[in-house]
This record gives structure tokens, sequence and C-alpha cells, in this order.
């Protein structure tokens, strides 16, 4: 289609434009400000573009504080509670949001669970499978999801341009593509997966998100070492990346943010994987030390705050005489890093001889926390196993370890210590400074209720610390 040159007034001012001349801008009101443009129609057959502005009509810009911004803009709530929270409060219609995890981790399974609550509140879902048969996906879904309705539609179909006609024919209130590295477009001669289908898949989900306000789900696959696999740029492109992480022997699946332009990337979605799909675990922390032992040697509980709640973990460590010519350091949850630092801490404040120790570190439960808050734990786990010590279950330890063997403050301790007193902890050893500010509140009576029953044992390093837990 050849491209016809027209001639347009726009005015300096406000950007409107007009195809008459006139000394007076007819938007803005303002005098001598339309000047002469050479504008060209915009080709209709030109998907590249990611504007909202109707097809064939020239993309203009706008003042940003012009601009009417829909605050108010209700979220689709998946039906389960776990996703809704990790994607900040639900899913943002017109977002292009980016699942990735192992094969079989679960990441079809809550797609479909949630696809299934979306089609029953909200109307019509269109899921489109490059993988699967029509026939498998219903297998699957009469085993997780029995009770479907007739606004769910599915599609067996890896051509991008027919995914397209299709979408724009139903209009659905929610599309998932599983996955995009099956899709293809017809306009590129490279295999489905390449990095230019990629590309030129994830560009086309984009336009087809914003143009007419639907939320897509993009099912991508990892690489052996369990990053994203494709390039970059969809990544780049997309509003949100969840990646489901989990032990293919467990049955427990941690759901992620690495990227959320609509919340917080911070929170962590828990699930337990059953016979029926994906069950949410409300309760993590409980999850996490149903099954310590009282009196164990090596053991320690901590917390670690993610988003918006608390989480209790158990963290385990065992020292051992090295049967070879060098020891050991392994950890599984924990930087092998920093446990070499506190290693070396423990050896030169504690006194503790552990350069022909193999030492292991082990976070219960397959969880990685982030952070440092869990360092007083590590270290008291491993002098606990050393000295052959037993641990209290009613304790719990916080605080980061520096090189010289203080304890430095950790953040949101006031929630850590009220979720310590729900799980029926009585004794927290923390830094010093925190714990004589936590005594401050609970003086003042700014803490109340439960947690007021915890005893705060405010240590300044890691000797004091030792002692504390001792008693």
């Amino acid at each position: 289609m050849a491209k016809k040159k027209n001639i347009v007034y726009m005015c300096t001012e406000c950007g409107g434009e007009s195809a008459k001349w006139s000394g007076q801008c007819p938007f803005c009101g303002e005098w001598n400000t339309m000047v002469e443009m050479k504008a060209q129609e915009i080709d209709e057959s030109d998907k590249r573009r990611r504007s909202a502005a109707e097809p064939g009509k020239r993309a203009s810009a706008n003042r940003l504080r012009q601009v009417e911004a829909d605050t108010h803009q209700d979220r689709l709530d998946t039906g389960i509670g776990e996703l809704n929270r990790v994607l900040g409060g639900g899913i943002v219609p017109g977002s292009l949001t980016l699942i990735s995890g192992e094969p079989g981790i679960g990441k079809s399974t809550i797609i479909m669970q949630a696809a299934v609550n979306i089609a029953k509140k909200y109307g019509k879902i269109l899921y489109v499978s490059g993988e699967e048969s029509e026939e498998q996906l219903k297998l699957r879904a009469d085993r997780i999801c029995p009770d479907l309705n007739d606004d769910f539609y599915t599609l067996a179909e890896t051509n991008i341009e027919n995914v397209a006609a299709v979408t724009e024919e139903m209009e659905p209130k929610f599309l998932i593509i599983d996955s995009i590295q099956t899709m293809y477009s017809q306009a590129i001669d490279s295999a489905p997966g390449s990095v230019s289908q990629v590309r030129e898949c994830g560009n086309e989900f984009m336009r087809i998100g914003k143009v007419r306000n639907i939320p897509i789900f993009i099912v991508a696959h990892v690489t052996k070492s369990g990053e994203l696999a494709g390039p970059k740029t969809v990544e780049h492109l997309v509003d949100c990346v969840l990646n489901f992480v989990g032990e293919r022997n467990q049955d427990l699946r941690i759901l992620r943010s690495f990227k959320n332009r609509f919340g917080t990337t911070s929170e962590i979605g828990a699930f337990e994987m059953g016979e029926h799909g994906l069950a949410e675990i409300k309760d993590l922390s409980k999850r996490f030390l149903e099954d310590m032992e009282d009196g164990a040697q090596g053991s320690m509980v901590t917390a670690v705050y993610e988003g918006t709640r608390p989480l209790l973990l158990e963290v385990q460590a065992l020292s051992a005489p090295s049967g070879v010519g060098f020891a050991r350091r392994t950890a599984i949850g924990f930087d092998n890093q920093r446990l070499n630092m506190i290693l070396a801490v423990l050896e030169r404040q504690a006194g503790l001889s552990l350069q022909e120790q193999d030492v292991y570190v082990n976070v219960v439960g397959g969880f990685r926390p982030d952070g440092t808050s869990t360092d007083l734990a590590v270290a008291l786990a491993i002098h606990s196993t050393y000295r052959g010590i037993s641990c209290r279950k009613d304790t719990l330890a916080l605080g980061e370890i520096g090189l010289t063997g203080d304890l430095r403050r950790i953040q949101y301790a006031e929630r850590i210590i009220k979720e310590a007193a729900r799980m029926g902890f009585r004794r927290v050893i923390l830094p010093k400074s925190q714990a004589r500010r936590l005594g401050d509140l609970k003086a003042a009576g700014a803490i109340s209720g439960t947690e007021s029953g915890v005893s705060l044992l405010g240590v300044k390093n890691i000797s004091e610390a030792i002692a504390a837990y001792q008693k």
C-alpha cells in the first residue's frame, strides 16, 4: 500500500492538529502557534506498532499532566489468593505476564486453575496451547478443574497470525499462551523458538494486550541453569515476570516475582502440589517448622520478611572431622560465600577451630531466603553442632553478623516478633540496639497482645549471642 503525503497544521503549544490553517489554535486558543507539517498516512498493515492510536491514524504526543489515568481500574481476581498476592492484588487489564519454571513444576496447572476462576467471574477466556492437543487439555482440566463452564475456550495453534485473528474475533477477558517457544510468525522464515521468532511473537502479544486491553499470560521455558530461555528482549517487554520453583521430589512450590510494574517484587506465593492440582499454603511458617525436634543439636529457628508477611524457618548445621586433605563447606538455601565469612568470624571471635571440620548448612523446606537476617541463626547452629549443645525449640535468633563479630539491625523486627509469638516462641535473640528500642515500645504500650509475652534477649556480638542461647 502506497503512503500518501498530506499537509496538516499543528499547534506548537498544545500539539493539536487541524486540516485547515487558522491564526488561532482551535484547541488551546493560542495565537500564531499553528505551523505547517507534512504528514504521511500510516500503513494499516504495519503490525510492529504498539500504539493505542486507531489504525491508519498518526500518533501524537500528549502532556503527561493532562493524561487522565484510571487509578481505580479494577484488577481481575484470579480466585487464588497466593497468586493475587504475588501479582500485587490481581491481574491488571492489558498487562503482559511471563511465567517460567522447570518442566513439570506446575506452570500450566496454576494458570488453568486461575483461568477457570476468571471464566466463571468475568466471561470468556482463551487458552492457546502450542504443546498439547485440545484432548490433552481436557484431560488435565477434568483432573484439576472438574467444574468447567462454557466460557472456557481452547485453541491448539502455533501460528501467531491465526491466534491474533481468533483473539480479535472472540475478544476474551483473559488470554493464555502456552508456550511462547512454540509460536511462530509466517513473516519470518526461522524455526519456532528461535530468537527472531520469540521476539516477533512477544511484540505481537504486547500489541494485542495493550490495544485491546486484554491481560495475557505467557508460559516460557527455562534453560538447564534455570534462566529464562530466549532473548532478554521478551523480559523487557512484559510487565511482570513470575518464576515457579520447587523440588520435583517434594510437594512445596514457591512462586516469586522478578519484575512487576504494578506491584512489589518481594512477595512470594506458597503452594502444595497434590493429585487435584495446586493448593494454597496459608500458614507457611507452620509448614516449615512442623517437623522440628526440641533439643536437637545444630538446629536453630530464624525468620525473614517476604513482601507483607514474616516467615519462620529452621536452619540446620552439621560439623564433622574432615576425612580428606581439605574441609568441605556446603550450603543449601544459604549463600556459600557468606557461610565462609561466618565460619571465619566464629574461629576468630568464638574460638572455634573449624579448619579441619566439614561444615554443612541447610535451610529446611527447600526455601532460599534473601537478605542477611539469618546470619545469627546459622552461626549459632554451627556452634551448637560443634560443641554438642542442644538448642531450645522456643528460641528464635535474628541478626546480621559483621566481620568484627558485632550484630546489626534487621528490618520489620516488630512484625517478626509478633509472628514468633503466634507460633509459640518465648525467646528472641536479636541485636542489642534493636532490643532496646523494642523494649521502649513495649513499655510505652506500642507493643501489646501476644507479642508482649516474648522475652527479648539483646546481644551486642556473637560471643554474647552464644552465651544467651545456652541459657
